[in-house]
């Protein structure tokens, strides 16, 4: 790593996580205490056995990746524990100097016979309050000399699931029993949007967009228009997982079919070998148009380095990871943890890996940082949003000069 960058500098600058999944980020203790109240199984005891065996360092396919979330959402199905679980992923990211978190999760995978969406995000919204009020009375933000520490809840639609998959999804299974599969996919992601919007509308919650997330191949983005249009029409933020399961078609589909204003991992944004359809003849014109429509529309990437090399096997370091590209392109991108339990990652460690990795100097490090706060899908007016991204940058500016770092005053990021 530059000597300049060490790990007190990374952890003390101001960042930003706009990607990263309530159940994949559970504390391991928490995660044995709420299984043994619940009486959920796990497969160790201990937080050191429980890295070895479920939560490890690599994985051997996307499968065992995701084999975790089973105990997570085992847990996660009363009011009292999503809110903890929110509480704790803030503290936990205030601890490392992130100032901004978008906590991403399907709520319907947490409903119940007492549960509704409204009730889950709810209890994941007084979690984000209570964090909120805890870390934002301290006297260095109550004074203005620090930023404050904010939060805003992405809901998740999925493009698969079963009757299995949760208690609400079994219920549109009986009801919708005639329906072919992926138009009940579709409807329920519309359910799901038109929950989120009455929560934000008539409730106040911090519900500031929308994702996507799933398998791509064989479950189309095309399949939840219905839903995108009307999270557009409600001036809702747009993410979706494109292009980490499937090709650079899926990333255009996301954006234009979606409206997408940022696209979860992109991993495969520029790998010509995995486009499908057919009907592209010139795949790398179709490549390179796409990543200059990006670019134009400061469409943001969310990049997850440790997780993409987990999940991906085709990636065997950070040096084959698209990141470098996307750097080269001048694309919008920031640095996200996807899931801090399940891939055992914090913000600064990504920044971490991604400064020895792709020899970042200050400006640049500094950029992609401010780029999470200005693409974030703040949960207020935009004037308080830039108010704040201006405190963020003066604030960054000062943490980089108490580490002896000098930094370019002119340096302003495109928006």
């Amino acid at each position: 790593m530059c000597v300049l960058f060490t790990p007190e500098l990374i952890r003390e600058l101001p960042k930003s996580d706009l990607h990263v999944h309530l159940d994949g980020s559970m504390r391991e203790e928490t995660l044995i205490e709420m299984a043994q109240k619940r009486g959920v199984k796990l497969p160790a005891e201990t937080p050191e056995e429980l890295r070895k065996t479920v939560f490890k360092a690599r994985y051997r396919s996307l499968e065992e990746y995701l084999r975790g979330f089973a105990y997570t959402c085992a847990v996660l199905q009363d009011s009292d524990a999503l809110e903890r679980t929110a509480y704790e992923l803030c503290v936990d990211c205030q601890e490392e100097g992130v100032r901004y978190v978008e906590i991403r999760f399907a709520p319907q995978l947490h409903t119940g016979e007492d549960r509704t969406i409204l009730t889950v995000l709810s209890a994941v919204a007084r979690g984000i309050e209570r964090a909120e009020r805890a870390f934002n009375s301290r006297p260095g933000v109550a004074s203005g000399s620090e930023p404050p520490f904010h939060a805003g809840i992405i809901v998740c639609a999925l493009r698969f699931f079963t009757p299995e998959s949760s208690h609400t999804y079994a219920q549109m299974f009986r009801a919708f029993a005639d329906l072919p599969e992926r138009e009940l996919f579709g409807l329920a992601s519309k359910a799901l949007v038109r929950a989120s919007i009455r929560a934000r509308d008539e409730y106040g919650l911090p519900v500031v967009g929308v994702d996507l997330a799933g398998q791509e191949h064989g479950y189309p983005a095309k399949d939840h228009v219905r839903a995108y249009q009307l999270a557009q029409e409600a001036f809702l933020g747009k993410t979706v997982h494109a292009g980490e399961d499937y090709g650079p078609e899926s990333i255009f589909q996301a954006i234009t079919e979606c409206h997408a204003d940022r696209i979860g991992h992109g991993t495969w944004l520029f790998n010509v070998d995995q486009i499908r359809d057919l009907r592209i003849v010139d795949r790398q014109a179709y490549v390179r148009r796409l990543v200059q429509y990006i670019a134009d529309r400061r469409i943001t990437v969310e990049v997850c380095l440790t997780s993409n090399l987990q999940t991906i096997p085709a990636l065997r370091s950070l040096q084959d990871h698209p990141f470098k590209k996307m750097r080269e392109a001048r694309l919008s991108a920031t640095f996200c943890t996807d899931n801090r339990l399940v891939s055992r990652t914090t913000v600064s460690r990504e920044v971490e890996l991604a400064v020895r990795a792709f020899n970042l100097g200050v400006k640049d490090l500094g950029d992609l940082l401010i780029y999470g706060f200005k693409r974030a899908f703040f949960p207020g007016p935009y004037l308080e949003k830039r108010a704040y991204v201006r405190q963020v940058i003066d604030y960054h500016d000062k943490v980089f000069a108490r580490h002896g770092v000098e930094v370019n005053p002119n340096r302003n990021p495109a928006p």
